[in-house]
């Protein structure tokens, strides 16, 4: 059950929680769900990987820790090894959650243990012996533990990753992904971190999610510091083409990724820019993987040097060298902008977006810059100027005011008719036909 979002002092009940969680909650002193609560656990219930953007304090422990707790309590699992496995990137934080894990689970009969580096080992070893329900870990001691073929994640439930951008920042990155590889691969697999604009945190995602949800709380991004997003706007798809034809001749790149937003418009542009004698490949979820994997191979081998893509077909593409990302349809979300110009700009690179919009385009657009929190510079290309030049009247929000913000066509000249003194004499009356006039003749 959902959350009603009419009302108006939405309570943990509404959360479809067992009686002994709540009752667990209600000690806590914990009145009300917060925002990230109210939007993850509904999502977690329905057993869905989930990708969070929210800062610390937010509540986000929460937000793991109950939907899978509840998890647990539904389904008894008599198999063995861990159910459930949250890691996160310092010790201070994994005690935190251990704690807070203790006191969730005060009435029921869930066990819960805590792996650290710098505690005792054996006792380690002998808490994930006695198959433990849920274990908050660092990443580094667990790996020590799998070297002895001590834990047991071939049944895992349930794998968290608190923190995901700190981890990968302190140079968890192969660690976390190593651990991930050897849990059950038809785990639910939850992923929170303070920011989305963290490559390393796109590359994680893409990894470890199976179509996966998103739950964005956190927007006040860092900007993309080492991306320059631009806009140029264009008069519709015919004047775009001519556009990205002049981007993929004129700017510098070593590679160039340009995105659509369906396979049929990625194919529609291959035939087209190859006529340019530019060398383009073309990446869709309709291709046979044997085809795809070439492709990224003459991507990554620099035999092609552009590559068109869906959102679909570009999450996993971890390709080196990419420092222009061009954007042939807006996104339909800032989720998916975010993802797609996180392909370049990545340490210390510098990378290039540019965004073509057209009319209908202009409202997505503003309400990403809004989502971001950012404006982007808009650019002129004088050889290809075209009519649009944005929407007269914009609201506070950045849109266009009434839908109106298109290229008006001109009205066709309306050509004028005489009409003579004797036709004027004849109106409303009732015409009878002749024969010279309009009807065929028969005498018979």
């Amino acid at each position: 059950m959902h959350p009603n979002p009419i009302d108006k002092t939405p309570s943990f009940s509404s959360l479809s929680l067992d009686e002994q969680l709540l009752s667990a909650v209600k000690k806590m002193g914990f009145e009300q769900p917060t925002p990230v609560q109210l939007q993850a656990i509904p999502l977690v219930l329905e057993h869905k990987d989930l990708l969070v953007s929210a800062e610390t304090g937010s509540g986000k422990t929460a937000a793991f820790l109950l939907p899978t707790l509840q998890h647990l309590l539904n389904l008894s699992s008599g198999k063995a090894g861990t159910r459930a496995l949250v890691l996160t990137p310092t010790r201070e934080l994994a005690q935190q959650i251990f704690k807070h894990c203790q006191q969730l689970t005060e009435f029921t009969d869930l066990q819960t243990g805590l792996i650290t580096g710098g505690d005792d080992f054996r006792l380690q070893q002998n808490m994930l012996r006695r198959n433990t329900d849920i274990v908050i870990a660092t990443p580094g001691r667990v790996l020590e533990l799998m070297e002895q073929e001590i834990p047991d994640f071939s049944n895992l439930e349930v794998l968290i990753l608190d923190e995901a951008d700190r981890m990968l920042d302190m140079g968890f990155s192969e660690d976390v992904l190593t651990i991930a590889n050897s849990c059950n691969a038809g785990r639910q697999t939850l992923l929170f971190s303070a920011t989305l604009t963290h490559f390393g945190v796109i590359k994680m995602a893409d990894k470890v999610l199976k179509n996966h949800k998103v739950v964005a709380l956190n927007t006040l991004y860092d900007g993309h510091r080492n991306i320059e997003q631009q806009i140029v706007l264009a008069d519709d798809n015919d004047h775009k083409l001519k556009l990205l034809t002049w981007l993929l001749q004129n700017e510098t790149y070593n590679k160039a990724l340009v995105f659509t937003n369906s396979r049929i418009q990625a194919d529609a542009l291959r035939g087209p820019l190859r006529g340019q004698k530019l060398r383009v490949g073309v990446l869709h979820g309709e291709m046979d993987q044997k085809d795809r994997n070439r492709m990224m191979e003459l991507f990554r081998d620099g035999e092609v040097k552009i590559m068109l893509a869906t959102d679909l077909a570009a999450r996993g593409l971890d390709i080196k060298g990419i420092n222009l990302v061009i954007n042939f349809d807006v996104p339909r979300n800032g989720i998916n902008y975010i993802h797609r110009i996180g392909r370049t700009g990545r340490v210390d690179e510098l990378g290039l977006t540019i965004a073509l919009v057209k009319h209908t385009e202009w409202n997505l657009m503003s309400g990403i810059e809004r989502f971001l929190k950012q404006k982007f510079k808009h650019r002129r290309i004088k050889e290809l100027e075209g009519k649009y030049k944005g929407p007269k009247k914009l609201k506070a929000s950045g849109k266009a005011t009434g839908g109106k913000n298109k290229i008006e066509p001109k009205k066709a000249a309306v050509e004028k008719v005489k009409i003579r003194d004797r036709d004027k004499k004849n109106v409303g009356k009732r015409r009878v036909p002749t024969v010279k006039q309009d009807v065929d003749f028969n005498p018979l």
